[in-house]
């Protein structure tokens, strides 16, 4: 286990040597661009180039933010924070987002002024190659950062990835509208800086939805669940596993829990054994941590059961309201019946177990039947 928090720490700071490197490099070709196009877009009249030279200020603000919520994220746990501090990376992703709200907000009231207000552009041929270079500039930025951020599974460097990319189309917009100025005489500036600020204020809207997302929780990676189920149940002992719940607390940071059908043959130490391998197993395949690994038996010493249990889940899986049936077991002696059914979001679970609870009453009105109603959380 040692190691293994070894591995963890090692990850966790070549995570943030990475992120924080590709934030610096970003933060310099930004504030260069800006600086060139503020300095253009002020000599030239051109409210197009203004406002691209806010876009890159606030793309260099935005990696400076994503700097310190990394370094913020990845502070040690402690008493009061026991699973760490790696939300902060979604809140200061959040923090960007209003950033590029408010410069798109402000570059769209600058934008509407222009059209009220016209002025004559005045471009020159280093104007324009300056622009056609820093489109070249961002496209290579937007590739570099978002590969990085992919590699570490850094949302607030992919955005910024993506977000450069976006910048590099709408530089070639103003080097566009400056082109068609320039041989025919007809002014688009303002047009195009209105619709420079719309891109942008989508853009922000986009980034706080998945922040958003981020912090309230989301249905888990589908490949990741189903690839956690699939490395327990190559156990030969493991009939199924259900009720997998993954819980995020920051990138690459994922505790979960599961439930394992066993059968009702094994004891307490060869449980024992099986549960702390296939929470050393899942971690070293996945990284999530098991945090805790339930158990639901099923029979192996009695026939009748089998009817049962086909007879049980022809009637729940009948509804399309039933998902899934599992850890199903009957005592025939005691004449005790219990199982779990996943529900869907349409019907409350409640409601469910009371349809089911009353046919199966009129199949077997000689057991008492429990059933727990289960969430569909993960795929």
């Amino acid at each position: 286990m040692k190691n293994n928090n070894m591995n963890i720490v090692d990850a966790m700071e070549n995570r943030d040597k990475i992120i924080v490197q590709t934030s610096i490099v970003g933060i310099i070709a930004n504030l260069f661009l800006a600086g060139f196009k503020a300095a253009v877009g002020l000599l030239s009249h051109s409210i197009a180039i203004v406002l691209d030279a806010v876009n890159n200020l606030s793309d260099a603000l935005s990696s400076v933010i994503t700097i310190v919520g990394t370094k913020l994220a990845n502070r040690l746990p402690d008493k009061k924070h026991p699973l760490g501090y790696g939300r902060i990376e979604y809140l200061s992703a959040m923090i960007v987002a209003a950033i590029v709200l408010y410069a798109g907000g402000t570059s769209l009231v600058e934008s509407i002024k222009k059209l009220i207000h016209p002025e004559k552009a005045d471009y020159s041929t280093v104007t324009l190659v300056i622009i056609a270079v820093a489109i070249l500039v961002k496209i290579v930025l937007g590739r570099f950062v978002k590969s990085r951020g992919e590699k570490v599974n850094s949302g607030a460097l992919i955005a910024s990835g993506a977000d450069a990319s976006f910048d590099a189309i709408l530089s070639a917009s103003v080097l566009a509208s400056a082109l068609i100025y320039v041989f025919t005489g007809v002014s688009l500036e303002a047009i195009v800086g209105v619709v420079i600020s719309i891109f942008i204020i989508k853009s922000g809207i986009e980034m706080l939805q998945d922040t958003l997302d981020d912090i309230l929780g989301v249905r888990p990676d589908r490949d990741m669940s189903i690839g956690i189920k699939r490395l327990i149940c190559e156990e030969p002992e493991v009939r199924g596993a259900y009720d997998l719940i993954i819980n995020n607390y920051g990138p690459n940071r994922n505790y979960a829990s599961v439930h394992i059908e066993v059968p009702d043959t094994m004891t307490v130490e060869e449980l024992d054994v099986l549960t702390r391998h296939i929470e050393a197993k899942v971690y070293k395949e996945t990284g999530v941590i098991l945090t805790g690994v339930g158990v639901y038996s099923y029979n192996t010493k009695d026939d009748e059961v089998s009817k049962i249990r086909n007879k049980v889940v022809e009637t729940v899986i009948a509804h399309d309201f039933a998902l899934q049936l599992h850890g199903f077991y009957v005592d025939t002696q005691t004449k005790q019946m219990r199982f779990d059914v996943v529900f869907s979001f349409e019907i409350d679970a409640f409601e469910g177990i009371e349809i089911i609870m009353g046919e199966l009453k009129a199949l077997f009105p000689e057991y008492n039947v429990q059933i727990a109603p289960d969430v569909d959380v993960t795929d």
